[in-house]
């Protein structure tokens, strides 16, 4: 499908924001639940954009910095592949794999981007220290916001190529995509799930949080509760385990520490 002027202007913001918020991690735009749900909601396509989000956050939850090897870049894999995925008008399960496959190629590619952008940074940093010596708070605060657009314009300059390119063209060069290519970035893609499922029970392998875990399982499969009731439990089941916490702690004549520092954040609270 094609796209008016209006969804461009927002997805060329969405994209903007997700540049920069790569480096902030302010507002998390850039993480693919929250970015390809706003490409959804640019270009008419929420509930399938959100599909992809979802599954393109179980791979981000895998992606990590260590050291100074850099993790893929989540933004303009959101981002790119979501327009790729609107673009393609495939919202089965087989267009969402190819979508898939190409955000793990774009994440790829974003490494490069962010590398010029990060040298080019270097040159602003240079200007900023001179606008220090020289005592001038604007100027230093003028390449700072140079510095984050800069970040910014490397995720809305390739997704703006992506906007102009044809639809018959994105279908077709998704089409001619071969089998093995597309099933073998789909199984890495697997992998990588893995990891990010791994990380979230790492997280919860604690006593005081495996009850909600397998709690969860059990509610799972009703699907007559909707989002909002879903919520509503959840909040329940929170506010219940926070008093009987705080119930214990009294009585013990103090707070109580759980030994794990998840449990003891819930404490405080």
């Amino acid at each position: 499908m094609e796209f008016g002027i209006i969804s461009i202007i927002l997805i060329l913001i969405v994209a903007f924001l997700a540049g920069m918020e790569g480096i902030l991690d302010q507002f998390q735009f850039h993480q693919p639940i929250i970015a390809c749900s706003l490409i959804g909601l640019a270009t008419g396509h929420v509930a399938e954009c959100i599909m992809l989000g979802g599954a393109l956050q179980l791979l981000a939850l895998g992606w990590s910095n260590i050291g100074a090897a850099v993790a893929p870049d989540a933004a303009l894999a959101s981002v790119a592949s979501a327009i790729i995925f609107v673009k393609a008008g495939n919202f089965t399960p087989g267009g969402q794999n190819v979508a898939i496959a190409a955000a793990i190629t774009l994440a790829t590619v974003g490494l490069v981007l962010t590398m010029i952008v990060r040298t080019l940074s270097v040159v602003i940093v240079h200007q900023a220290d001179r606008a220090a010596e020289e005592g001038s708070y604007s100027k230093v605060e003028f390449w700072h916001f140079v510095a984050l657009a800069c970040q910014g314009l490397r995720i809305a300059i390739p997704s703006g190529l992506l906007l102009f390119i044809p639809s018959s063209v994105v279908q077709s060069g998704l089409a001619s995509l071969p089998a093995w290519f597309t099933e073998g970035m789909t199984i890495g893609g697997g992998f990588v799930v893995a990891v990010g499922f791994a990380m979230v029970i790492n997280l919860m392998a604690t006593k005081e949080v495996w009850p909600f875990f397998f709690l969860g399982f059990a509610l799972a499969p009703l699907k007559e509760l909707t989002l909002i009731a879903t919520g509503i439990v959840g909040l329940s089941l929170a506010i219940i385990y926070l008093n009987l916490t705080k119930n214990k702690g009294q009585q013990n004549g103090n707070v109580a520490s759980s030994g794990d520092p998840l449990g003891d954040i819930l404490n405080d609270y």
